[in-house]
């Protein structure tokens, strides 16, 4: 895994054998979180059509749905990846770090 893209306390974009993940930070009041998508085809379209941009409000979209919460409706709801992929994601950052910081 290795991170491609990311907006400073918002969201981190990764890749892995070829699928795109978006790690977006959400915080409601006192509980914060991690929630990690792996983006869809059409998530993936508009990414390359418009960018940063779209990644940051595909990660406050999942923000404002609150999916972990159980009277959610959010469409994120059943997709978070984030324990399958959380070593590899830890590893990805801390390296990307050491030349970005």
């Amino acid at each position: 895994m290795k991170v491609l893209d990311h907006e400073p306390q918002l969201w981190f974009l990764t890749e892995e054998g070829g699928s795109l993940f978006l790690d977006a930070n959400c915080n409601h009041s006192f509980v914060g979180y991690s929630f990690m998508i792996e983006l869809s085809p059409m998530e993936q379209t508009e990414y390359k059509s418009r960018g940063h941009s779209y990644l940051s409000w595909l990660a406050q979209d999942i923000q404002n749905t609150a999916p972990i919460l159980a009277a959610s409706n959010s469409p994120y709801k059943g997709r978070d990846v984030s324990e399958a992929h959380a070593k590899n994601l830890s590893a990805a950052i801390k390296s990307w770090s050491k030349t970005n910081a």
